[in-house]
């Protein structure tokens, strides 16, 4: 087991703890140390033994991607007091108000462009292309997409949530 990179040797120490047929699998910070590409792995893995065992999976992690790719509920503890409990999807609806934007125009964006509502977090050097975000609760996506469609001719558009991690980091700002 020396020869096995260290997402095999996780991929194996998962399935050596369901030898025993359990009923919950504990883990902790199962992905840590783990490149993407191995992440990715370990979390198909990991779903596909728990649901071919009919094992729960209860997990300690501090990594997101952990959170949204194998759990259906979510428990914030801030200095051992439970600051949020309830269905992952339910985290995410109630808590991404934001949209991040990045868009690429044919032509170059003048200097001072701006979208109203929004929140300029980057302008490509060469002007190109900006990355924005903006609050739902305030904003209308549909108002930004015709006001960004207005400013130039698109070559590219995406809009995106941001990453589960600020919206965690928020309620623990809120906890506090």
């Amino acid at each position: 087991m020396r020869k096995l990179s260290l997402g095999q040797r996780m991929r194996c120490e998962v399935a050596a703890s369901l030898l025993h047929k359990p009923k919950l699998l504990l883990l902790d910070e199962p992905s840590i140390g783990l490149d993407v590409v191995a992440k990715q792995h370990f979390r198909d893995a990991l779903r596909e033994m728990a649901k071919q065992e009919n094992v729960g999976v209860l997990l300690t992690s501090h990594d997101a991607g952990d959170l949204e790719a194998l759990c259906k509920r979510v428990i914030i503890i801030n200095h051992g007091q439970i600051v949020y409990e309830d269905k992952v999807s339910t985290l995410k609806r109630s808590f991404l108000t934001s949209k991040l934007v990045e868009v690429r125009y044919a032509e170059q964006i003048p200097t001072d462009f701006h979208i109203e509502g929004t929140e300029t977090l980057k302008v490509a050097k060469e002007r190109y292309g900006v990355k924005l975000r903006f609050d739902t609760r305030t904003t209308p996506v549909e108002k930004v997409m015709a006001a960004l469609s207005g400013a130039g001719t698109l070559v590219d558009i995406t809009v995106s949530d941001p990453p589960l991690e600020e919206v965690i980091a928020e309620i623990y700002g809120s906890a506090v």
